[in-house]
């Protein structure tokens, strides 16, 4: 009898596996699931970082991802958005990606225009928008950002924006954050903005999943702290909402830890698959050599 339900498990229909996981990720998503969010050192240093900025300094933010890797990467943007909000610093949006420009809008409209209406485009934020050229970009900007950006992505002329008078290059910036989807991106930035000036750039990121492996290496040097997939989002985001944001937060700001609670059940279960699959083919082994 033992030896029968052992070979029922090992020839199991796969359809039973992928009914799994299918409700592995949507009893999470219908009940809005979460869980605690402990903050690894990585998601504390990018958090460090931007809280140590002082009102009125200018932040670059490189928003390089576009529709596809929204999923991962939209949290964690809303959590920098409204960190440096709270901070009241100088935001500077542009991307590298040609899909960019409607994430910086995305990002913006979330946070700046819902909840921070006193804040004023020119005077307290800028997009600059998408400019061709991928890590091109960088190489002229940390030197002439005027050379590319003479206009913003609204077609008003640079000098003509009160917070960019006074910007020669990204030298400037008091911190540049990088939200990015693979190239050009992160890595770009520490290549071409980073290294060449260690003592003028300060650096933190966020980046995919796939991505996060081929960073760690510049971690700390080049990148003061990086935030990975969508764990590290909701690692950041439970920082910022904890320290800024009394009560309930909203939907928007919950985004990474709601995401979270789909993911983890689905790696539990898929632990377990992998567990049971081993043990079902163990057992079987052992049965025919007896």
């Amino acid at each position: 009898m033992k030896q029968i339900i052992i070979n029922k498990l090992a020839n199991l229909d796969r359809r039973w596996v992928f009914l799994s996981m299918l409700l592995a990720v949507a009893i999470p998503i219908l009940l809005g699931l979460e869980f605690p969010e402990t903050p690894t050192q990585q998601a504390i240093n990018v958090f460090d970082e931007v809280e140590r900025l002082k009102e009125g300094d200018r932040v670059l933010l490189a928003l390089d991802y576009d529709p596809s890797s929204e999923g991962e990467l939209s949290p964690m943007a809303t959590s920098f958005v409204l960190h440096c909000a709270k901070k009241k610093v100088k935001m500077y949006f542009l991307t590298l990606y040609p899909g960019g420009p409607p994430m910086i809008q995305q990002a913006i409209q979330r946070v700046i225009l819902t909840d921070f209406p006193n804040l004023v485009y020119g005077e307290d934020y800028v997009d600059l928008g998408y400019k061709p050229g991928y890590e091109g970009v960088v190489k002229v900007i940390i030197t002439n950002l005027r050379e590319l950006y003479t206009t913003d992505a609204r077609g008003t002329n640079i000098d003509q924006i009160p917070m960019c008078q006074g910007v020669e290059s990204i030298q400037d910036m008091d911190l540049l954050i990088a939200v990015s989807a693979g190239y050009p991106g992160c890595k770009e930035w520490v290549q071409y903005a980073k290294t060449p000036f260690p003592d003028k750039i300060n650096l933190v990121a966020g980046v995919t999943g796939v991505q996060a492996p081929y960073l760690y290496p510049y971690v700390p040097k080049q990148l003061i702290g990086l935030l990975g997939a969508i764990k590290g989002a909701a690692e950041y985001e439970t920082l910022v909402v904890g320290k800024y944001i009394e009560g309930e937060p909203k939907a928007v700001y919950q985004e990474g830890r709601r995401r979270m609670g789909p993911q983890l059940v689905a790696h539990l279960l898929m632990v377990f698959l992998i567990i049971a699959g081993n043990t079902l083919y163990f057992l079987q082994s052992s049965h025919k050599k007896s």
